[in-house]
Order: C-alpha cells, then structure tokens, then sequence
C-alpha cells in the first residue's frame, strides 16, 4: 500500500524524503519503504521500454538533487588516476613504442597530445577491435609518457566521500542490476530455436538500461567503488538471483538461466552421460561420470587417459591406445575423426557447467550468451580502472574462457565477436602482474591450452600423406569455418599475449604435461593441406585453403614458438631448451610411426606444414646460438636424422618442380603456395628453419649419402651421366635443366648460407637489408615489411645490437622524391651504396629470399649496370662470389658435403656435359658448378692421414678418386668411363670390342668401376644396412626394393648399351678448356699467367673471371695443383670433342654466325627507328625552339603565299584544308574556374584548421565580375551590359591542343571504330571523348582549319603609313560589311561551315547552362555574343596567367605551341558576325567621334546605355576584332588598339581620382588647368587628369557618395612618380593582352624584357610608342594617347554619360568607376605543414548541410568547402556532395583531400582519378589510408606541381587513372 501512495507523490521529494529516512540510526523503516517502492518500480514483468523505472532510479539515486548536479558532485570525488577510456573500432588512436611496456599499450588522442613524445617512435592507427587508454598505468607504459593530467593526480588530494552521498545508490543499484539481469534470462532462447534478431531485440530493448550504467562507470572513481562492491557481493546475488518466493515471473526466469548454464562446461552434460554408460573399456579417454567428480580418483583417471592418448610417457604402448581409440564405436575411417581428449588440467572444473556467485559473473555470462553486445562491453571495461574489480573481473573472465570458445564457435557473427572478445582480454593480459597473478590462481594456462586443443578437434580429418591407407595421424581440415576464418584468432592471440610475460612463459616451459599437450596441439598442423600432383588432368577446382593454412601455421604455432624462445636467451634457461628439444623429438618419432614412414616419402606429394620439424630446428638453433649447449647432445640417432631431413628436402625441392611448371595441373595455387612459404612474413617461421634443420642433417650425416639423397629427391640423376643421351624416367626433358638448376643452387645455399649456422643478429639485419634494396630500390615501409620479424624485432633497440634505422643509413643513400614532370609521383627511396654493391651483394641471399624469379633478374641487372657504371666491368656479369662468415664449430661437419666423391663426379660430369655442349647445361649450371667448387676450395677440412688410407682400400673398387678432398681431386685424371646409352647415341661404337685379354686387362685397369649410378645405388645399400643393423623392426616393414633397378627405366633396357667412353681429363683440365671455349682466343691462359696474376682484379666479372679466381685460388693452396695448371695451360689445344659428328659442330658454327646477323639486322632496324622516332619527337612534341611558333606553323618556311599545309595523322596525306574536306585540330575543351578564384593579394588563403579561421570567397574575380555586371544590370540597358563586360572567369571555356590534325572525316571514322571497341576504359565515346591517334592525349572535340594562307602574310603586315584618322574611317566601313564571309561565297553551307557549327555547339555544351546565361531573356543574341567574346577572353587570359602573368620571358612558351587560339578565333569569328551591332550604338562612333547629344531624342525611355567609362577595355577589343571582316589588316587592329588605349587611360584617371582625398583632388584639378594650353597638353597625364576631374566634379558630383570613408590609400601623398605607376599598372592588363591576340593573329614575335620595362616593351610592340633607342628619359604612359579627335572634348563627352545618369545610378557609379583589372595569379589554399593539424580538427568535425560526422570526410584544397564524400546524407538529385561541389565550385574540376587516406582525388566531369598525396613522412613516403599512422609533412614541391596542373588544366593529360564516378562521390 504504502509503495502505491509513494508512487504518485513527486519523484523528487519522494527521493528526499527516503534519503532522509536511511541516514538515521534507526533506519529499518526507510529501508522498508524504499524495498516496496523498488519492488513496484522495478518489476521486471514491466516492458524493458517503459523509461519510467529508469527514471525512478536517476531520482532515487540522486536522493532528490537534480541527477546532472548528482554527477557533478560525485565526479568530484574522482580518485582514479588512469585514463582508461574505452573505444570501439574504428576510433581514431595512439601509440608510442619508445613509451610502452606492452606492446599492445595505447593512448587516446587527448592523452597522447598531453604527453611528450617529441622524437619518440609512435604512430597513429585506427582501432581494429577497440581499446582503452592506457595513461596512467605503470605496468604497461612508462611514467615518462604519462600525460600532464595522469601525471600530477595520485589518490590522496581528494577529499573522502560522504558517507550519505551513495547511500541511495548502494540501495538502488542492486535492485535495477538483478532487473537487467532478469530481463536478459527472460529474453534468451536457445539459439537453435531463436533467429539473431530476437537476441538484438532484447538488446534493443534493454539500450537505455545498460547506457546508464554505462553513464554511472564514467562518474569516475567514487561511484565505480560502490558499482564494485554490488557486481562482487555474493550475499546480495544470493538474496536477489533466486527471485522472492512467491514471483512466479520471476521463478521462470531462473528455470531458464539454470537450463541456460548447463551447456556452458567443455563437455555439455549430455556427453557426459553417455560416456558415463559406455566408458568401461576407457578409464579417462573421455569424462569420468558425473558421479565421481568428489572423489581424487576421478581426476587421477582423467590425467591417465589423457597421456595415455598422447601415447609417450603413458605406461601403455602407443600401439594399445591407439587400437582402443580404433574400436571406440565406430569411428569409420572416412569421416571426420573426433578424437576425444580428456582434461588434463589439475582442475577439472573446466570441462564442469559453471556456478556463478555474484552478479558480474551473471553479467559476463549474458554478454557473452548475446555474443558480446558493444555496450555490455563498454560497461565491463569502464570499470577496469578499480583494482579490485580488475582482479576479480580477469577471474570471471578466465572461469568462463571455455564457454566463450563454445559461444564463438557457434557464431555467425564470429569475426564481430572475435574483436570484442580480444577488446576484453587484451585490457587484462598485457599486464604482467594480473596475468601471473591468474596463471597461478586459476590456472590460466591449463585453461588455454585445453580450450585450443577442443577447438582443433572438432575440425581434424585423417592425415593422407605417405600411406594414405594406414595413416594413424590426424590433421586440421584447412577447408573448415574455424580455419578459413580464422576463428580461432582471439584465443591464439590471448596465448600469445600471455607467453610475452617472462614470468608466465616460465610456469609453462617448466610444465612438463602442458608442454607435451601443446605439442599434440602443434602435430594437428603438422602435414595439413597436402598436395597431390595431378599428373593427368588439370584440376577443375582450384581449391584456396592454403591461406588457412599458412595463417594457421604462422599464428597458431610460430607465434608462439617465438614467444617462447624470447624467454630461452641465457645459460639460465638451458633446462627448458633440452626439454623442449626433447618433447619435440618424442612428438616426431609419433608423427614418423603414425604416418607409417619407412625410408622414402610418398612420390608426388607435398605438405609446406611442419611445425614440429621447425619448433626443432628453432630451440636448437637457440640453444647453439645463446645457451653454449652441446648439439650433439640434442640430436637423435642418425636413422632419426634421416627421417627428420626427408620431409623438409621433398619441400626445397618441391618449390623447384613448381618452378619448373611439373605442378601447373594444379593450378595457380600451388604458386601461391611456392611464393608465401618464402614471403617476408613467412620465411624466418618457415623456410630458414628447413634449412637449418637441413644443415644440422647433413653436417651428422655421410656426405655422399646427403648428396644422392638430393639429386634422387630432385629426379636429375639419370642427368649425371657422360653420355650425350640419356634417358629419364621420371621429367620430360624441358624440366630437366631447371631441375638441375635448382638442385645445384639448393646445394649451393645449403653449405654458404649462414643465418643461423654463427651471424650474429646485426649481420643477419644487414645481409636481409642488402638482399632486398638489391632487388629494387625500397621505401622505409616496405623495407620494414620486407624484413623479417621475430628474430630481430624492428622496433625497440636490443641492447648490444644494432637498430634498423643505424644499418639503413650505413648500408644504403636515401633518395628524395623526384618529380618528373609530367611523370608519376616519386616516394623517397633507400638505393644501395657502392661499396655495397662491391663488397656485399649476395646473388645467394638473394635468391632465397624472391619471391617472384624475376627479381633475381632484376637484382643481376642492377648490378651489372653499377659495374659499367663505376667502369670495373662492362660485359655480362655472372653472379659475384662472396666470402661466408665463418662457421660456428659444432656445424664443421657441414664442410664434408664439399669433399666427398659424389658431388666431385657430379661437378666432374657436368664439366665435362658442358664443355661438350650436352643438351640441358646451361650457364647457371656452370655458374652454380663454379660455385660449389669454389666453396669447397675455402672450406677445407682437416682430416686424419691414418684413418685415411684403409678407407682408401676398402672403396678401392668404386672410386674415381683417390679420396675425399677436393684439392687432391681437382687434378685426378680420369681416363675411362662406363656409360649406358641409348644405342641411337653418337657414342655407340660399331666395331666389336678389344678380343685380346691384354688389353681388356689394361682397360678394366684404366677403368676402375667408374659410372655414378652405380654409386648412388650402393650407397643407398650401404645405409640401408647401417639401418637395419640398428633396428630389426624396421629392416621387417621396409618393402623390398632392389637398388639395381631402380634407376632403369622401366620397359626399356633392352634399347640401353653399356659403352666405355675415353675421357682423360681432369677438373682443372676441364676448367682450363672451359675458359679457354668461354674466351674464344686459342690461348688465353699461357703457360705462366698465375705469375702475373693480381689476385684484386677478379671478384666482379664473367665466367672467364670466376674460373680464373678458382685456378689461382687452387695454385695457392697447393703447389701441386699449380704444378699441373701450368703443364696443362702449357700444352692445351682447341678442344676436339672426341667421337662426335662433325654435323652437330657445323651447327653450331651456323647457329653463331646466325645470331651475328640477326644482330646486325636488328641494330640497322633499331637505328632507323630512332631517327624517325626523332624526326617525329622535333614536329609534334616541345622540342624547345622559339622558332617553330607552333605546330600548325610549320607551313611557315615555304613561300609567303601557299597555303598551309596540315598532315592528317590518321591517314597520313598532307595538303590544305578546303571548304569539302576541313582538316581539324585536335582539341580538348573544359569549363575553367580558375580564373574567377585569382584574388587581390598575393599570398594564398589558408586553409582554416581551428574554430576561428574562416576562408571568405567574397574577395575572388568570379565575384568580383558578378557583383559588377548585377549592378550595371540594375541601372543600364541589357543589351548593352552584356557588351560591356566579359564571363567566363568561373565556367569559361578553355580550349587547347596537342598540335595534331586530322580530316574531319576520318575523324568520324575513327570515333567509329572507338565506339565499336567495347574494351576501352577511362573515357566516354558517346560524350565525344577519344585520344589522339598519334600521342595519345585526351581529347573530346575538332576544331576545323580555316583554308588559306598562313598567318603570317606580307601584304597584311606592311607597315602604314596613312594617318591616324583616315584608319578610323576605315575601321568603320568595315564594321558594316557585315555578312559578308569571305568563306561562304556559295549559296549552300559547305562542310566547313557545317563543322564550325558543330564546334560552336561542343564548346556550348562544355559548360553548364548558369554560366552561359547572364543577360534578362535567356538565349538572346546578346547572350549569345557574349558568351562567344568571353570564351576568347578566357583562352586569352589563361594564357597569360600560364605564362606567368606577364610577358616579360616574350618567345614561344610550351603553353603558346599549344595554343589555337588561333583557328578559335577564326570559328568564333565566323559566328560573331551572324550578329550585328546596330551602328547607333556602336562603341566604335563613341569612341572616336563626339557625337551630338543623343538624350534630347525624348524616345529613350529605356535605360540608358552603359557609359564608355564604365566598359570593360579588352572586352571591347575582342568584340572589335571578332566583328570585322578576316583577316584583318594589321594596320587597322592597331588603330582599334590604339583607339582602346585613349579610352583606358581615361578610365585609368577616373579611378585614380576616386582614391584621392578631396584636398588632393583640388590641387591636382588646379595645376592640371595651367597645364592645359602647352602644346601637348593632350599627352600630358597632368593635364588630362586635371580635366577628368573637373569633368566628374560638375553637376551632381560622383566623388560626394564616398565621404564617409576616405579611401585607404589616401593617407600616403600621391607624387606624381606614384600616379604615373599607378597609370602604368592600370593599363597593364589590356596592353598585355592586345600584345598576345597581336602575337596570335599575326605571329609576331614576343620579345621578353625586364619586368620594369615592360610597359614600355609592349607599347613598342602594339605601335603605340616608336621604338627609342636611348632609354635616358623614362617613358610615361600619357605619351602612349594618340587622339583622332580633341581629347579634352571627348573626355567632356565620356564623362558627362556618367554626370548625367539619374541619381540611383549615380550612387553607384563610384564603385563601376573605381576599378582594379590587376589580379594575382590563381593559388590552391595553403596547407598547414604538419598533417595532424588537419586530421585533429577535420575527422570528428560535423558537416555543415547535414549535421553529422561524414564517415569519409573531404576538403576541397581550391575554397576550403568541407563536404562528404560518398555521404548519403547529402545526396541532391541522385548526385553525391563531392560532385556537386565540384560542379560548383569548378565547373566541374574538384580537388579535395581524403581526410582519412591524405589522399587527393580529383573529379574532372564524369570520371575521377587518385592523384596521390602532397603529405609525406619523414622517408619521404605516402601514407595512403594512413594504415602507419607516422607524422606525415606537407611536400611543397608535390603541392606546387598539382597546383601547377590545376592551373594548366593538364590533370587529364598527366593523370593516366581514370574512372567513372557515376555521380556517387
């Protein structure tokens, strides 16, 4: 009842009231009544959505205040001095390597800027998974790095809080947590009956509840204890999780959380029973029933199954468990194999359903039963910063590991949930103390393990590799979920992480049944994705599992591998290396047995997965390399030793039969298997430890058998034979050489490398270094990606070694980005230093580490390329020879391989193959040959005479040489040898054998068994025996194999003959003949070359030179080698190859000459190429020379009078362009905005980057031009406003060329053939786009030719000599023959005309209709026209602004070549005069008459015309120039010039008047009226300006409007210098442009001049000013006027139009007078320097049109716009914002910046392109995307080049890139 009066009372005064009541004594009556209140508010039958109850708690809990000053209040008890603020993914965030203890430490972005990392190593990265800030907390980073905020605030200054403050909370709180909680239970359905969405609906539902807990945790310290107290409260979870008695609501709910919990242990309960029923034969394979948990004996049964299973230390036989798992119930041997694992954990709670005790582990297990809702996770990991619920959290966690692998196996969302889970568990295991404080609490690591193991088994299949039949091994199916997804990723990762803690790794390297439990764990990768060769078919489905695999290799097993071995680097740790090493050994002998191995591997399969051979080979390596153990000590029998290097043997050469095409029916995958087993990632986890365990081998092992061992494995041994022919049983004959290739350069890297056989970490740094920037140059980044990791971490300095950024610097030069022009953007790049080349290239490293062949190639070409360079040699280099860091002792035995008779007849033989020219030798081959024995020559072994010589006996009769060393070897001769041949071979002799016993005695004398084969096979006997003397078993289950026929081909020994081939060489014999064949010269090696040696000369060079380095090395080391070196130079003659046919010399005598020729034809060919290629490169591209004016010119040296020429580059005819057939220029036209965004000041805006900066686009030229025509629009006549000024600064038409024409009708032919050719890309056909059929260039229009003359015609040159006004005259009756084209003398339309038409309509159609249409009626003529003028006046001032704004450099620049204006200016012409000007308006009267008054007339009630000093002077021109007859007389386009110029300097005065100060202007009035009777008072400036302003102060005075401000210039006095100046930088503009159409009409020469000159420059050049030799008086531009009638009264006349206008007008009149024309050239926005600047301020900033954080954010760099790229939100019309902002801003070019990548994009119309990024890193590097996060800086010389291309409009030429946009950026 009293809950119910409670309820309708206020919530505030209610929430007082109770407070007071539990802050008394006595408080059992408040505590009631708030109960009850609870009760009702809190019912949990209430819909979750109902806000109602939350608001009753904020109240209750606030105890009456307002629950935001509540916050406040309590915030002020903070105690906490960690930041730990959470974020999800994508959030943007810091870290510091040089600061963290952890590598996985990381800060927010207001930390990190709070702390000091100046010159640290950080990075800035977007959170995969989500985080949580780290400031503040010493385990994971050093205090140093703490920032201002978390470092000063410790605990103690807070003040404690009131005990009354959170009393409601204490009450409250547990209450609304078990309502949550009942919420969840009832919303949870088992997943098998339930969708996804139900589960998101209770989520849903439940939002507002879990954000106010959420919102209670960032109250800080104070209210996070309390909330910490409740979620680990046992008594209360007690009290409240069974719900009251009597709720049945509540009653259910439990039901269903307790069916909910009885799945959550590893084996769900109904396994248990079943195991229980049927568990007799079976003590602990699988769980003990359910019954026995109390006892000890359940557990004790449990650890027995468990070892029993892996078989080792268990009292029974591996051979007994395993026939007992056999039987267990049908596991038939097709299926999938489930092995069933028990626990071995010491506690076996694990495997048990979990009990839960208080309410956080009731939360954990909902969060991770709704597969970890963001919020739920946000709210456990806000609490982290209270230790104790740090602690107590990290346990629950751990308790419920197990459940958490169930959940996420069964998941759909698996890759969401796997980045909350690691989210939680990396805040708890990066911290040392807590993970070591679990570890040995709750058994974190048993707990791990376990949960691995049972995840890998539920995807385990049977092993098919060796004896697919009886395989007992078992092996992750890569094709499964868990494995392609990666499922297994969070739990690997937590292992990972917790095995970086020293203290941690211990515990688990001293376990020992972990360890072997990890162990099995491993074995279930070892062998996973087995290939098979198809040998037949190809395969029709590629499978792709290999990712999975070698994904699963590399972070299940080699991560760990290297965290532990991080922990083995001292004597100390010996013990666990041995046991690890022991372990290994035990889990390979069960690995051996259960794939059934004998002696050989299976034909025609590979596996590139054994981890457990690599755990082996890295601990050993470990142990050699830090522990000082004894190797011998750690290694097996030599039988164990064979099996161990069979696997990793079949994979080297397994990549050599891939590389030689044997695997291409299987596609390109097993390729890509082949290139990741060598990736930089990959290779130190795999390839380098096959290799080393291959080295161990073979240093242990008989040499010759290693040797066969690897020709067998490599199928070349039938190869190794003396005879020409041979047959092969096993490759096709165009693998056979790239076979032997691989096997000799295995062979070759197996004894020289040395990366763990003794480097030490700086040298192995150095060597990956060199190989890699030999390859190609690098940038940092992908040097540091290329690098291998663990064994030297990149970043942090080892002590004692050296860091990556000191042997960068010492081993390479850094290049800075260049550009080229025009070319691709360059990275910085690191290229070797000389000496490296010199001194360290090692073609041996290098090879080992390519991944693609054709980097070897490029590494050999560099080089030899830096040889020529630096003169040491210039032919073709072979690979250098470099000299090995020595061997560590224990490996000694590695040098054996080089001195034992196997590899000696093998490189024997193959001398002799290639001396012969046998088929399949190659010079690789001898490379490696040379290789090999110059490796044995510095490895000699030093061996016992006495145990020497009985050997010698005993091998007697399979010997070619005498013994095992190379140097006694090298001169052995060798008379006879036994082949067997096919009987077609040369070799077959005819004549029957010797008959006699004499000689056949001296021949099996000569003889001695001689043939290889038979060696191979005979050692192969003798270890087979060595075996079975050691294990009966073993000699029992190995298949009978006779050694003899094996290497016979099966089916064909009846065609084999055994002959007897006479040899008589040695080694060094054959090498002498060798060179002397490799030098062509007969002798090249005189008898007593090796004392003139100079043993310096040889280390770079040929074949000739290695084989000389090897001799001399010889000679040195032993006298009798030198001794038989000179005997042989001595006497060696040309070699006869004996008992060849001559037919196969004469062929290659031909095959030589052949090549000779061919070479020759190809340099004739080549030449002639290059010459026309040059002619072509003079003609068409800039080949800078101011004579060529430009490409259409080039008619120009012919006669005066022929027309010009045009070539058609489609059909290749030349001749003039007629009426019928125009020839066109090709042309690209493109609406321009660049001139309307030029401003006054010279310096750029900046580009705003805080609240408070702005960019104002008022102050631009397009505005500026707009302003000024709206406001003549208001008081003047339209038609004459569109005449008085021009468009086109924002929108205006730009058009240019690449020079090249074309006919107008191949033309359409050639669009044709595009429109057909569907495969194009990057421009659109229908939109009239295409490139030039000769380079290339983009173009979208023709522009037609006129027919003709050239421009530069004599008789229009001459100069005049008639007088100023009779030019007038004329100037005017030719303005009125009008319609008269000198073109169209036919009554029909030519093509011609046709073709302008269409041009005209194009360059309409290039821009948007609102930058066409300024006049009242849309589409009028006027409009027309003037848009026609303006698109003159665009190309014109775009011209001028790309020659740098004035034309003081005069000649042709690149942009002129380019240039048509004019045949432009021909096209506009003719469409210019379909309009006429009606002659009583005509500018040209005004201009040059006075003309009656006209106002009288009384008709005028129209506005009135625009007044002649308001015009625009160069509009004016150009409308003159278009409107007149062509070509136009030069004489008469001076006139008009001449004419303008009176009229400017007029305007010039007026404005200069406006910015004197009334005062100023009465005086320069005054003394300008003396001045006005002098004799040429109309050229003196004073004079003029006096009157101008006399004129403009009667009547109704213009200067009266302007009085409130004075001008600002007015405080500086006016000289008459400064008037002068300023006169001259009026006029400027006009004069520049005139000069530049006079240059285009009649191809007069631009000179350049000094910039102060220039005015005078150009007046000479338009014939304003005679040319004046003496420069003694300075030139003022009043002497310039020359007037055709009295000035003083045309200036009256000019003036009165502005006096008389009515007195609105006149208000403004001022503003129309005053006017600048000067504007600087166009500038990009100014970038900050440093790109976080930007970054900081742009990505979280709101946009403007929508209100919201844009996901991808963009700047446009032209007006600061910031707008969202691809945004949705600000879509218009179905076109994207970034579009329509560049519609707008650019008509149509947009430049904008990618917030989030630092990259540019452009948009150009329809297509887009990346042009790349103008920030780069401190290596001169992009960052695109910013996947490093460095510092990035602004790279002016990048900014200046896309500023460049802007402004030349040349992205679409440069850019090659494109692609449509499709309206959707």
């Amino acid at each position: 009842m009293m809950a119910a009066s409670l309820l309708r009372r206020d919530k505030k005064a209610t929430a007082a009231h109770l407070k007071a009541d539990l802050n008394r004594t006595d408080n059992s009556s408040g505590v009631r009544q708030l109960q009850e209140l609870l009760d009702c508010v809190l019912n949990p039958e209430k819909p979750a959505a109902d806000t109602e109850a939350l608001d009753w708690c904020k109240c209750l809990i606030a105890g009456g205040e307002g629950f935001e000053e509540f916050c406040k209040t309590v915030r002020s008890y903070d105690n906490a001095t960690l930041c730990g603020l959470v974020w999800t993914a994508n959030f943007v965030a810091y870290r510091c390597r040089t600061c963290g203890i952890s590598p996985c430490m990381s800060l927010c972005a207001e930390c990190f800027n709070n702390g000091d990392h100046t010159g640290h190593d950080f990075n800035m990265f977007r959170s995969q998974a989500g985080g949580a800030c780290d400031c503040g907390d010493s385990n994971v980073m050093r205090e140093s790095g703490f920032c201002r905020r978390h470092r000063l605030r410790t605990g103690e200054n807070v003040p404690s809080v009131p005990r009354d403050l959170l009393l409601m909370s204490e009450t409250v709180l547990p209450r609304f947590i078990i309502c949550i909680l009942q919420y969840l239970r009832d919303g949870y359905t088992e997943p098998d009956t339930s969708a996804e969405r139900d589960l998101q609906k209770v989520l849903q539902q439940l939002e507002p509840q879990i954000s106010f807990l959420e919102d209670l945790t960032k109250m800080g310290g104070a209210m996070r204890t309390v909330l910490t107290k409740i979620l680990t409260n046992q008594q209360t979870f007690k009290d409240l999780s069974m719900g009251q008695e009597e709720n049945v609501y509540a009653k259910n709910n439990y039901e269903k959380y307790l069916s909910a919990l009885k799945n959550s242990g590893l084996v769900s309960s109904e396994e248990k029973a079943g195991a229980g029923a049927g568990a007799g034969a079976q003590a602990g394979a699988a769980e003990p029933p359910p019954g026995a948990e109390a006892g000890a004996g359940a557990e004790a049964g449990a650890t027995a199954g468990a070892l029993g299973l892996l078989g080792a230390t268990a009292p029974a036989s591996p051979d007994d468990s395993n026939k007992e798992e056999d039987q267990d119930g049908g596991q038939c041997v097709g299926q999938r194999k489930r092995v069933k694992l028990s626990s071995t954990t010491k506690d076996p709670s694990i495997m048990d359903s979990l009990k839960h005790k208080c309410f956080l582990e009731e939360l954990l297990f909902w969060t991770i039963k709704y597969e970890f809702p963001q919020k739920m996770v946000t709210f456990l990991l806000n609490m982290l910063p209270d230790q104790d619920y740090k602690i107590t959290f990290t346990k629950t966690f751990v308790q419920h590991y197990a459940f958490i692998m169930k959940t996420l196996m069964k998941s759909h969302e698996s890759d969401t949930m796997s980045n909350r889970i690691v989210h939680i568990s990396v805040q708890l295991f990066s911290n040392e103390e807590l993970a070591r404080h679990v570890t040995e609490e709750c058994q974190l690591l048993d707990i791990m393990v376990t949960v691995l193991l049972y995840m890998m088994e539920s995807c385990l299949i049977k092993s098919e590799l060796q004896d697919e039949e009886n395989s007992r091994h078992v092996v992750v199916n890569c094709g499964e979920a868990l494995l392609k997804n990666n499922t297994y990723w969070p739990l690997v990762s937590d292992f990972i992480n917790i095995l970086s803690h020293q203290s941690v790794a211990k515990k688990f390297l001293e376990d020992h049944s972990l360890l072997m439990l990890w162990m099995t764990f491993v074995s279930f990768f070892q062998g996973m994705n087995l290939n098979k060769r198809e040998l037949n078919e190809h395969v029709e489905f590629e499978s792709q599992t290999y990712y999975a695999a070698f994904a699963a290799e590399l972070e299940a097993c080699a991560q760990p591998m290297w965290g532990l071995l991080t922990h083995c680097k001292v004597k100390e740790t010996q013990e666990y290396t041995k046991t690890v090493v022991r372990y290994c050994l035990e889990t390979l002998q069960i690995w051996l047995d259960a794939i059934g191995f004998v002696d050989e591997p299976a034909p025609n399969q590979v596996t590139f997965h054994l981890p457990l051979h690599r755990y082996y080979a890295m601990f050993l390596s470990k142990a050699m390399k830090c522990q000082g153990l004894d190797l011998d000590s750690l290694l097996p029998d030599q039988e164990m030793l064979m099996k161990i290097m069979v696997h990793p043997l079949q994979i080297q050469a397994s990549l050599s039969e891939v590389h030689s095409n044997m695997w291409v029916r299987n596609g390109l995958q097993i390729k890509g298997q082949a290139m990741t087993y060598v990736q930089s990632h990959f290779c130190n986890s795999m390839i380098d430890p096959d290799i080393y365990l291959l080295q161990v081998c073979a240093s242990r092992l008989d040499p010759d058998y290693f040797i066969s061992s690897v020709f067998e494995r490599f199928k070349v041994v039938d190869l190794l034979t003396m005879a020409s022919q041979h047959q092969n049983a096993v490759l096709d004959s165009e693998q056979e050489r790239p076979m032997l290739e691989g096997a000799l350069t295995f062979l070759v890297i197996l004894s020289s490398l040395r990366i763990h056989l003794g480097m030490g970490d700086d040298e192995i740094l150095r060597a990956e270094m060199v190989s890699q920037l030999c390859m190609n140059d690098r940038t940092h980044s992908s040097l540091l990606d290329l690098i291998p990791e663990n064994p030297n971490p990149k970043s942090g300095i080892v002590p004692g070694s050296c860091s990556f950024e000191d042997m960068l610097s010492a081993v390479a030069d850094f290049k800075a980005p260049v550009f080229e022009p025009g070319g691709s953007m360059q990275q910085g790049m690191y290229t070797p230093k000389a000496e490296v080349w010199e001194k360290e290239f090692d073609p041996i490293m290098v090879i080992l580490r390519t991944v693609y062949r054709r980097d070897v190639q490029s590494a050999m070409d560099r080089y030899s390329a830096f040889l020529k360079q630096s003169g040491m040699h210039t032919g073709n280099p072979w690979p250098p020879y470099k000299e090995r860091t020595p061997l560590h002792p224990c490996y000694k035995g590695l040098a054996r391989l080089l001195h034992c008779k196997t590899l000696h007849i093998v490189i024997f033989t193959l001398l002799y193959k290639i001396w012969m020219d046998h088929q399949n030798m190659s010079e690789h081959v001898l490379c490696m040959v040379l290789y090999l024995i110059e490796l044995g020559l510095d490895n000699m072994v030093q061996e016992d005479k006495e145990e020497e010589e009985p050997c010698i006996e005993e091998h007697c009769h399979d010997s070619w040489f005498p013994g095992t060393n190379l140097l006694t070897n090298l001169h052995h001769v060798i008379n006879f040898v036994r082949v067997r041949v096919p009987e077609t071979a040369p070799e077959v002799k005819k004549e029957p054998p010797p008959s006699t016993s004499a000689e056949a005695s001296t021949f099996s004398q000569n003889l001695r068994e001689a043939q290889v084969f038979s060696l191979v096979a005979e050692r192969r006997r003798k270890f087979q025996e060595i075996i079975n003397r050691s294990s009966t078993e073993a000699s029992q289950s190995a298949r009978p194999k006779s050694s003899s026929t094996r290497w016979v081909p099966p089916g064909t020994p009846p065609q084999l003959v055994t002959e007897i081939l006479e040899i008589r060489e040695s080694m060094v014999s054959l090498l002498v003949k060798l060179h002397q064949k490799l030098s062509a010269k007969q002798s090249a090696l005189s008898a007593t070359w090796l004392e003139d040696m100079d043993t310096g000369r040889h280390a770079h060079g040929d074949g000739i030179t290695a084989i000389e380095r090897i001799l001399t090395k010889a000679a040195t080391r032993s006298r009798q080698s030198r001794r038989c070196i000179q005997e042989i130079c001595g006497k060696v003659c040309p070699p006869v190859p004996p008992k060849k046919n001559s037919p196969s010399d004469k062929k290659t005598m031909d095959k030589e000459e052949r090549r000779q020729r061919a070479r020759e034809r190809q340099q004739k060919l080549l030449a002639e190429f290059a010459s026309r290629q040059k002619s072509f490169m003079e003609t068409a591209m800039d080949v800078e020379s101011p004579e060529t004016e430009a490409a259409m010119d080039l008619g120009a040296s012919e006669p005066m009078e022929s027309e010009v020429l045009y070539d058609c580059v489609i059909c290749g005819q030349s001749g003039p362009s007629t009426e019928d057939r125009p020839t066109g220029l090709v042309v690209l036209l493109q609406a321009s905005s660049v001139l309307g965004h030029r401003c006054r000041g010279e310096q750029a805006k900046k580009l705003p980057t805080c609240d408070q900066e702005h960019v104002y686009p008022a102050d631009t030229c397009g505005a500026a031009h707009d302003v000024r025509l709206t406001l003549m629009q208001r008081f003047f006549k339209d038609s004459s406003c569109l005449q008085s000024v021009s468009i086109g600064w924002d929108g205006g038409v730009y058009v240019q060329t690449c020079g090249h024409t074309l006919h107008i009708d191949c033309h359409k032919s050639y669009m044709e053939s595009l429109r057909n050719d569907q495969v194009l890309q990057g421009f659109s056909v229908d939109k009239g786009e295409f490139t030039c059929p000769l380079c290339r260039q983009f173009a979208n229009s023709v522009l037609p030719c006129r027919p003709g003359r050239g421009t530069e015609a004599g008789a229009w040159r001459a100069p005049s000599s008639k007088t100023t006004s009779v030019l007038v005259k004329e100037v005017e009756d030719q303005q009125d023959t009008l319609g008269l084209f000198p073109v169209s003398s036919h009554t029909t339309e030519s093509n011609l005309s046709k073709e302008m038409e269409l041009v005209i309509k194009d360059i309409k159609n290039t821009t948007q209709k609102k930058y066409m249409d300024y006049g009242r009626n849309p589409g009028s003529p006027d409009n027309d026209f003037l848009f026609m003028y303006s698109v003159a006046r665009t190309n014109l001032e775009l011209e001028l602004v790309h020659r740098g704004g004035n034309l003081c450099s005069g000649g042709a620049s690149a942009a002129a070549k380019r240039s048509c204006l004019n045949q432009l200016f021909h096209v506009l012409n003719m469409h210019m005069r379909l309009y006429s000007i009606d002659s009583a308006y005509n500018p040209w009267n005004r201009l040059t008459q006075i003309t009656p008054g006209r106002e009288a007339d009384g008709l005028d009630e129209e506005r009135p015309e625009v007044p002649m000093l308001f015009r625009d002077v160069p509009s004016l021109l150009i409308i003159f120039v278009l409107t007149m007859p062509q070509p136009l007389r030069k004489e008469h386009f001076m006139c008009v010039v001449r004419m303008l110029y009176n009229l400017l300097y007029a305007q010039a005065l007026a404005a200069l008047s406006g910015r004197f100060s009334p005062e100023e202007r009465q005086a320069w009035s005054t003394s300008g009226a003396l001045k006005k009777n002098a004799a040429n008072a109309d050229k003196s400036s004073e004079a003029l300006l006096g009157h101008v302003i006399g004129e403009l102060s009667s009547e109704r005075s213009v200067y009266d409007v302007n009085l409130e401000e004075p001008s600002m210039l007015s405080s500086s006095v006016w000289s008459p210098q400064s008037i002068e100046y300023s006169l001259q930088q009026f006029c400027l503009p006009f004069l520049r442009l005139s000069c530049l159409l006079q240059h285009h009409l009649y191809g007069d020469h631009l000179s350049g001049c000094p910039e102060d000159d220039e005015f005078s420059s150009l007046a000479v050049c338009l014939g304003l000013l005679a040319p004046c030799p003496q420069t003694s008086n300075p030139i003022t531009s009043a002497s310039c006027l020359e007037w055709a009638v009295g000035a003083f009264p045309l200036i009256t006349q000019w003036c009165s139009e502005v006096t008389g206008l009515s007195d609105s007008q006149a208000e403004q009149s001022l503003t129309l007078l005053v006017q600048d024309p000067q504007w600087a050239p166009p500038h990009l926005l100014q970038l900050p320097d440093n790109y976080n600047t930007i970054f900081q301020y742009y990505h979280r900033k709101a946009c403007s049109a929508c209100k919201k954080v844009p996901k991808d954010p963009a700047l446009c760099l032209v007006c600061g716009a910031f707008v969202c790229l691809k945004g949705l939100c600000c879509k218009q019309q179905g076109i994207c914002e970034c579009v329509l902002h560049s519609q707008h801003c650019g008509a149509a070019t947009g430049i904008f910046l990618l917030i989030n990548a630092s990259v540019i994009i452009i948009i150009r119309g329809h297509r887009f392109c990346l042009w790349g990024s103008v920030y780069l890193d401190a290596h001169g590097e992009e960052d695109r995307d910013l996947r490093r996060g460095k510092p990035l800086f602004l790279c002016e010389e990048r900014y200046r080049v896309l500023e460049l291309q802007w402004v030349s409009h040349t992205f679409d030429h440069i850019n090659k890139r494109w692609g449509p946009h499709y309206n959707g950026l």
